[in-house]
């Protein structure tokens, strides 16, 4: 019984570190060769956490099934620091990050990938997590 209830402990904590992609939207159309922002949120939660680092990527799926970004992140646009912060008091704490879609991209469906990478809790809980949006190359 103290397993289980370590195992909902752990899941509990790692829910509440959850990131999210605020931009492109769902389906936004991009265009290969041009600039775009990919926001990556942060909500505050009740565990203490220590933001690391993210990398994002993409991916074309226009001949098969986007695949899972735990199994690729595709071509990586960016992979460093990631600091979020609050912008304004209607959004949750983000950074925003300008990459250039790749020229070679083929039109068609594509998949924004991002790995977010932090530690947890007093005992600094070492939390990974990847994330996905799917996006039209036109």
């Amino acid at each position: 019984m103290k397993f289980i209830a370590s195992l909902a402990a752990l899941a509990s904590v790692a829910l509440a570190q959850n990131a999210g992609i605020g931009y492109p939207k769902e389906a936004q159309k991009l265009h290969a060769g041009d600039d775009v922002v990919v926001q990556v949120q942060r909500p505050n939660s009740l565990t203490g956490s220590t933001e690391l680092s993210v990398a994002i990527g993409i991916t074309s799926c226009v001949s098969s099934p986007c695949l899972s970004p735990e199994d690729t992140m595709g071509n990586i646009l960016y992979h460093g620091d990631f600091k979020p912060s609050y912008h304004e008091s209607s959004a949750p704490p983000y950074e925003n990050f300008t990459v250039k879609v790749p020229s070679s991209l083929k039109n068609g469906k594509a998949q924004i990938n991002v790995a977010h990478f932090a530690l947890v809790g007093a005992s600094n809980y070492p939390f990974l997590e990847t994330l996905n949006r799917t996006v039209t190359i036109a």
